[in-house]
């Protein structure tokens, strides 16, 4: 397990030692949970690492918010190179399963249509166009996995997951705007999930991985809509869930939220359901029945792994504290 000390790396660690598992973990942070203290830059140490093991799930990356503290050549040697040491040392392994954590940041400006566009309807077959070095190097390390899977035979499975950080959003007229339950919940109708649901992802992607050799896979919150709200979507997005959820404005408005006014894009996990037998549990209708409880809607996994933030110091919005970057 790569980027074990991570927000998702925690995570996956502390589910498969509760089910039994021995999981090794790789990060440059110490935790109570790590198993070996380095770099996934270090081909030797990444060897040593991955001998013996039946998996690999490679959670360690820069992110996007070291973006404004990393150069681009750091970028490259963590999600690049790094990736190829690993990929290269779990062939040379017999490795069974590598399972890569990518992003749907991979899509880049594919993302956002022309203002007088539809919404944009996004599948695994939408080619990427990355913005910024993150969605290149990702990119990048995409093809990378498939490369070695041609080459070496080696089960790859990566995982585009969308949202699941607990920070702020990163934009000022959203913090402004919304707060930020209320953002995040919005998010689920098209480009959220919860650490709980990527956890079982996961673990879908590590039993699977022989079986289907080689796949890309979408992982977000079931969305409600379909090809034909995408029109809506852009200036209507608001009547388009009151169709859906006739009864959401009743349960936003106890709690002074709203809908957001427009909506450019749909990721859509068709795929992830049918090949892996993902079945996502935390979608925005959960999120409704939850609200109407009185409970929170993010999963008891979530709330308990918290915020770890991206960097040592505090860096625009991102909260203090690290999280793996290789």
């Amino acid at each position: 397990m790569t980027g074990s000390s991570g927000h998702l790396g925690e995570a996956l660690v502390r589910v498969l030692s509760a089910e039994g598992d021995d999981v090794v973990g790789l990060d440059l942070l110490s935790s109570a949970r790590l198993g070996v203290t380095g770099s996934i830059v270090d081909r030797a140490l990444v060897r040593r690492s991955v001998a013996g093991v039946d998996a690999v799930i490679h959670t360690a990356t820069l992110h996007k918010p070291h973006v404004i503290t990393h150069d681009r050549a750091a970028f490259v040697a963590t999600n690049v190179s790094g990736t190829l040491n690993l990929l290269e040392a779990a062939a040379d392994a017999g490795v069974g399963a590598f399972v890569f954590v990518s992003t749907t940041s991979t899509f880049g400006r594919a993302l956002t249509p022309p203002a007088d566009a539809p919404a944009a309807w996004i599948t695994e077959d939408v080619p990427p166009v990355p913005k910024n070095i993150y969605g290149a190097t990702k990119t990048a390390a995409e093809d990378l996995c498939e490369l070695v899977h041609r080459d070496r035979q080696l089960p790859c499975v990566i995982l585009r997951t969308s949202r699941f950080f607990p920070e702020t959003d990163d934009r000022d007229d959203m913090r402004a705007g919304f707060d930020d339950l209320n953002l995040k919940v919005n998010e689920l109708l098209y480009r959220r999930v919860d650490l709980d649901d990527v956890v079982s992802a996961c673990r879908l992607a590590v039993a699977r991985a022989g079986a289907l050799g080689f796949g890309r896979y979408i992982v977000s919150a079931t969305t409600p809509f379909a090809p034909d709200h995408l029109v809506a979507l852009r200036g209507e997005a608001p009547s388009v869930v009151r169709r859906l959820f006739p009864e959401y404005e009743q349960i936003f408005a106890l709690r002074g939220w709203k809908m957001l006014a427009s909506i450019d894009r749909v990721y859509v996990n068709a795929r992830a359901r049918h090949d892996l037998g993902w079945r996502p549990r935390y979608d925005f209708a959960h999120a409704l029945d939850c609200l109407r409880a009185g409970q929170d809607p993010r999963s008891p996994l979530a709330l308990g792994i918290g915020a770890k933030g991206y960097h040592a110091e505090p860096t625009g919005v991102y909260t203090p504290g690290s999280t793996s970057s290789g």
